[in-house]
């Protein structure tokens, strides 16, 4: 049963409101990006472990990556919050999050104890924050925004 009292409509009503508001949407999507942007900057600020990063996964040359990576992450967030292409935006860091999930989380050659539990359980944290970006393109792009 549907409660239609005027007290249920009033705070579904704000609860609508506050939820579309600009600045939700941007505060959501700023924490969506989060890791695109903290990413790059904790590599600008430390371009020796960047290096070390992209060795590790076999990325040569180790430089090239590492900036590539940088300007990637932090191009395509800017579209995704600022909302310039941002269907373009999130779905480049829909295919870059499928992409990295898969070189860097492969679980399933890890030997059974925690360091598997956890890879397996950030795997599809990932798959689930991939899917985010997919949803916020088709979103966007039902609106007609694909500037």
């Amino acid at each position: 049963m549907t409660d239609h009292s005027p007290a249920a409509t009033r705070k579904g009503s704000l609860l609508a409101r506050v939820t579309a508001a600009p600045a939700t949407r941007t505060i959501a999507l700023l924490a969506l990006c989060a890791a695109y942007i903290q990413g790059p900057l904790t590599k600008i600020f430390d371009f020796n472990g960047a290096l070390a990063e992209m060795d590790h996964f076999g990325l040569h040359p180790a430089a090239f990556f590492a900036v590539a990576v940088i300007v990637f992450e932090l191009t395509a967030s800017a579209l995704v919050v600022s909302g310039f292409f941002r269907w373009a935006g999130a779905l480049a860091l829909a295919g870059f999050t499928l992409m990295a999930t898969f070189i860097a989380l492969r679980f399933w050659e890890m030997a059974p104890g925690m360091d598997r539990m956890m890879a397996t359980n950030a795997f599809f944290e990932h798959l689930g924050l991939a899917g985010a970006f997919v949803f916020v393109a088709a979103f966007d792009l039902s609106r007609g925004a694909g500037k």
